[in-house]
């Protein structure tokens, strides 16, 4: 099991960012220079689908990591469709693909950590709101329900050490909360939930301050089974 699953117990136990790997950055930078959307990572499993799901869970490796972390919570009804490292323009170019053409009754999309990281580039919160909309506007035009997850508390980001992101975080959730009220979808409030009073991530349910362990998990499928009606 990935080690940034698993529960931290010690108490006061320190994070420690793995050291990067090259290699996995070469390989991520020589594909996103052949298919910056990765629309081939999910076109097989697409293809092979034999009915519509209820619901698709659009993301990053939070998502993509869900799937390894609590592999029962999923199924042919339930699909997964994260990649690790993407920004909001990436999942809205794949979107068409990864979502509308499998027909789901709802999608959760959960976007937002890497676009305030710079994993793409320089950009600004507007550019992520605009993907935001656009991707809910695709989805309800095509009557597919849209619940939109909170970002997930970052008080520092190990691949970004520089930045201290927590009031982007919180800002950005707001325009989630109030657009979701405007478009009359549903928000998924997580951060609430996995957040210290300083906005960093509960060190009890994080093992590097950005990504869910197991316990963090834990609590999003609880929320998640109620806001999308599969408990």
């Amino acid at each position: 099991m990935d080690s940034s699953l698993r529960p931290i117990l010690a108490p006061g136990a320190k994070l420690t960012p793995p050291p990067p790997d090259p290699a996995q950055a070469k390989a991520m930078a020589e594909q996103r220079a052949k298919d910056w959307p990765n629309l081939c990572r999910y076109r097989a499993a697409n293809a092979a689908m034999k009915h519509a799901p209820r619901v698709v869970f659009m993301g990053d490796s939070i998502t993509e990591l869900w799937k390894i972390a609590d592999p029962g919570f999923f199924s042919d009804d339930r699909v997964d469709r994260g990649i690790s490292g993407q920004t909001s323009p990436q999942m809205l170019l794949r979107f068409r693909a990864d979502v509308v053409d499998i027909r789901p009754r709802t999608v959760h999309i959960l976007a937002g950590t890497n676009d305030i990281a710079g994993n793409t580039g320089p950009t600004s919160e507007k550019a992520f709101q605009d993907n935001i909309e656009s991707m809910v506007e695709l989805a309800k035009a095509h009557h597919i329900r849209v619940v939109l997850a909170s970002i997930l508390p970052m008080g520092s980001i190990g691949w970004q050490p520089q930045y201290r992101p927590a009031e982007e975080v919180r800002r950005l959730n707001r325009w989630l909360r109030e657009y979701a009220a405007r478009s009359g979808e549903t928000y998924l409030d997580y951060y609430s939930r996995l957040a210290t009073a300083d906005g960093s991530f509960r060190s009890d349910l994080s093992n590097d301050g950005v990504h869910p362990n197991l316990a963090g998990y834990a609590i999003m499928r609880e929320m998640a089974d109620r806001a999308l009606g599969l408990n």
